[in-house]
């Protein structure tokens, strides 16, 4: 099933391969994108990756969470995306930019020297206390993603992906772990899906019904049973809800993710040198994909073939995303489609996260 076509979100896509969004460091500093940009995605797209989803994007300057992130908060973006996305149609690939802020996660500088979040909940990755947004500010980030899909649909893009994972803005409102609020943006599954709904629907104002709105969401925030915040943090059964709300709202496809940065270890995780250790959101993922009708894309520690097959034979998942596989394997496809290798080599080191652009740095024999 992996190399046969399927139509996700009215993309024809050549297969069931997804780049899942990376942050590849090859930005400029106000986040203006790079010709190394394109070259990455047009060797992605040159070796039959069917979706390429980029790097996380961000939708006003306050919300860069860190260097050399490319950036979508103004038009002078386009431009230079549009040359991108026109490197990448050359081929069969669909790019759907990923667009985010970066919320209690922000970078902290002079001028943004105090993130915000929905609530005043303290970081305990980074020990930094964000302040709760007024409604004021809620709405305008509403209107600053919706201004950054709209930008990427002038830039060429296929679709966006809202970034509702890993504990960035909209991540931390779907928590209630981070989202503690009792007006419309919190309280009930409801209200703390309420400002990813709004933004889907304006988002379908502005670029019509026919332009896709992906979300790649947490499953869970990753804090293991015992511990006094797992109590509170999101859940599977709280996720199928939101996944639900999501559809109804117009969202054409769900990537499944997990983990917040203070979890530790969940969202990337090393050592992924057995069959049994992929794919570890697969039981949240079917779960999903049980609950809505939409298509459901799977992360996580992906690695080979018939690992591949069995998710999509046995309901786990529409597609599979991979991350750090393409960065070391940019043509594991065809390598795959000719039989050469049955897994990727990719040993989860972690060490292709390099500031100076992503690359793989592992030193294999």
């Amino acid at each position: 099933m992996i190399f046969d076509p399927i139509t996700v979100c009215n993309l024809e896509l050549q297969n069931r391969f997804v780049r899942s969004a990376t942050h590849e460091f090859l930005a400029e500093e106000d986040g203006t994108p790079t010709s190394r940009l394109g070259d990455l995605y047009e060797e992605l797209a040159k070796n039959e990756v069917g979706l390429i989803i980029t790097g996380y994007s961000y939708v006003l300057p306050g919300g860069q969470s860190d260097i050399y992130q490319q950036g979508i908060y103004d038009d002078r973006f386009i431009e230079p995306y549009l040359k991108i996305t026109e490197r990448v149609h050359r081929y069969r690939s669909k790019i759907v930019l990923q667009i985010v802020h970066g919320g209690r996660q922000a970078s902290v500088s002079d001028k943004y020297p105090v993130p915000m979040a929905p609530s005043k909940v303290k970081d305990g990755h980074s020990a930094v206390m964000p302040r709760e947004m007024t409604e004021q500010e809620i709405l305008e980030v509403i209107e600053a993603f919706t201004k950054a899909a709209v930008r990427a649909k002038k830039a060429g893009f296929d679709g966006v992906q809202l970034h509702c994972a890993h504990g960035f803005l909209l991540s931390s409102f779907i928590s209630p772990y981070t989202n503690r609020r009792t007006d419309l943006w919190g309280g009930s599954i409801e209200n703390q899906a309420r400002i990813v709904t709004e933004i889907a629907r304006r988002i379908k104002e502005e670029t019509g019904d026919s332009f896709p709105i992906l979300v790649k969401m947490n499953v869970t925030d990753g804090f293991q049973p015992c511990c006094s915040k797992a109590k509170l943090g999101l859940d599977i059964f709280q996720a199928i809800e939101i996944a639900k709300l999501l559809e109804k709202s117009g969202i054409c496809a769900i990537e499944v993710s997990g983990g917040i940065s203070e979890a530790g270890g969940v969202t990337i995780r090393t050592a992924i040198n057995t069959p049994a250790k992929e794919a570890y959101f697969k039981d949240c993922s079917k779960a999903i994909k049980s609950a809505v009708n939409i298509p459901v894309i799977l992360v996580g520690g992906i690695r080979s073939l018939q690992v591949i097959n069995d998710l999509l034979e046995n309901g786990f998942a529409d597609l599979v995303s991979m991350s750090r596989v393409f960065i070391s394997e940019p043509d594991i496809v065809l390598k795959f489609k000719s039989g050469k290798v049955k897994k990727a080599r990719c040993v989860s080191c972690n060490l292709c996260f390099d500031p100076e652009g992503i690359s793989c740095n592992f030193q294999f024999e």
